[in-house]
């Protein structure tokens, strides 16, 4: 397992990326963030969104089926990806992304590959 500063590094150099954090899925707690300032409450806000449709998909039966949620603004794109633990709390891979300088194609595969890297 890499290191999550490494990880959240690579993850922000990423073509676009200017933000990343590693959070609790329940709680919001901040584990490891990396990149532009302002991203914490962005995570946060992020965190709250994924809690809301987890909650949501475990009533209508489908729990455990959340994979990423991207929640686009005219400017950004804020996507947040589930890490599936062994034995814990999911934990949400966040990245901020420049609409403009990325595609957000391209972002959520890199991601999918950094998630496999914080697997715990």
């Amino acid at each position: 397992m890499a290191s999550l500063d490494s990880v959240l590094r690579d993850v922000a150099g990423t073509p676009g990326v200017t933000a990343a954090a590693l959070l609790d899925g329940v709680t919001g707690l901040a584990y490891a963030e990396h990149g532009a300032e302002g991203a914490t409450l962005a995570a946060q806000d992020a965190q709250a969104t994924a809690h809301l449709a987890i909650t949501h998909l475990d009533q209508a039966g489908a729990s455990g089926e959340l994979e990423s949620i991207v929640v686009t603004t005219a400017t950004q794109h804020h996507v947040t990806t589930v890490v599936d633990r062994r034995g814990g709390d999911p934990l949400l891979l966040f990245a901020l992304v420049d609409r403009d300088r990325t595609n957000i194609t391209w972002v959520l595969r890199d991601l999918a590959e950094h998630t496999g890297r914080l697997l715990v």
